[in-house]
């Protein structure tokens, strides 16, 4: 990646949900490199703790990566589980409870084609020491479309998965990507989960169809709130995915940074994207994502980590660190 540009791209876009146009405006501008310990093949959650930072990375089994700063020195070491029944996992998101619980969100890919293409499902995880060890509790998003063994994205007939998950007040909000059914509900979709169900969350899932979160989280329909323009089943699919979102304390905004593929065969980047929200529980309104990298410098899985003490890959403010599969050689300015 040639970080020499002083301004690579400067992302803006119209929101008008509050009844005033808002100009947000997200620069990236180089930085001192950092890499992470581990490999990171999803969203890589973060949380703080008495001055630590802690990092899960996923690799079809996450590692715990640890340090006083996200600069380094950081240590990694597996994740233990208590089952193996939904391996292989890469956990996307996870939330501290104020009891100390730590909350987790895995992606499980269930292979079940004789192609190789996997059905992605989502499932949750609780520990109680910190994220060295946890409990799975169960999957709780499934896609209720029919798989295609003959898709030709080389990696899904369906499903859904890579995701991020936001706490919003009283809710649990769950942006995923849906891999499969009609037209309208392939892209980036939307459920929630009752916060007062997060430690007993089979069942309690609902995702959002035709304007309403009346469907349930496993087998129930959806809409995609931003859908794909060229289906999954095809090569050359065209589709935002593997959204990635945080609370921006400057702006007073909820911001996603989106992959693109398009649109040629081999799941191709073609850039990063960004949006912008100013409440979670209107999903229809993001604003229409605007390109921060082109693909000669994308890579999958961008996210931001805010700054000590309690940036996370959740919140951040005006200036913090922008990642690419967990490497990181730009920061990210928002501003109006």
């Amino acid at each position: 990646m040639n970080i020499q540009l002083q301004i690579l791209v400067c992302a803006t876009a119209l929101l008008g949900g509050l009844g005033t146009a808002h100009a947000q405006r997200a620069e990236l501008r180089p930085a001192n490199p950092i890499r992470l310990a581990g490999t990171s093949d999803s969203n890589s959650p973060v949380y703080r703790e008495g001055g630590k930072f802690v990092v899960f990375q996923s690799y079809s089994l996450p590692l715990i990566v640890e340090g006083t700063s996200q600069a380094g020195p950081l240590r990694a070491r597996p994740v233990l589980l208590n089952s193996f029944a939904h391996y292989p996992l890469w956990i996307e998101s996870v939330w501290a409870d104020d009891d100390g619980a730590l909350y987790a969100w895995y992606h499980h890919e269930q292979w079940i084609c004789s192609s190789g293409l996997s059905a992605p499902v989502i499932g949750a995880l609780v520990s109680r020491d910190g994220g060295n060890t946890f409990q799975d509790l169960g999957i709780i998003l499934e896609s209720g479309y029919p798989t295609d063994c003959s898709a030709k994205n080389g990696f899904f007939a369906g499903g859904h998965g890579d995701f991020t998950v936001l706490l919003d007040g009283s809710r649990q909000f769950f942006y995923f990507t849906n891999y499969s059914g009609p037209a309208d509900s392939q892209g980036v979709a939307v459920a929630r989960l009752p916060f007062s169900a997060r430690s007993r969350p089979i069942g309690q899932v609902r995702k959002f169809y035709q304007n309403n979160w009346t469907e349930p989280g496993l087998k129930g329909r959806l809409t995609a709130i931003m859908p794909a323009k060229a289906s999954w089943t095809r090569a050359d699919t065209d589709s935002f995915w593997g959204p990635s979102l945080h609370w921006n304390t400057h702006l007073q905004q909820f911001v996603m940074l989106l992959n693109r593929t398009c649109c040629e065969p081999g799941w191709p980047q073609e850039g990063v994207y960004v949006s912008y929200n100013p409440d979670l529980s209107i999903p229809t309104n993001w604003s229409a994502p605007v390109k921060l990298l082109d693909r000669d410098q994308a890579r999958w899985y961008p996210q931001v980590i805010g700054r000590p003490p309690s940036g996370t890959d959740r919140l951040a403010g005006r200036i913090a660190r922008f990642y690419m599969g967990g490497d990181s050689a730009f920061e990210i300015v928002f501003d109006y």
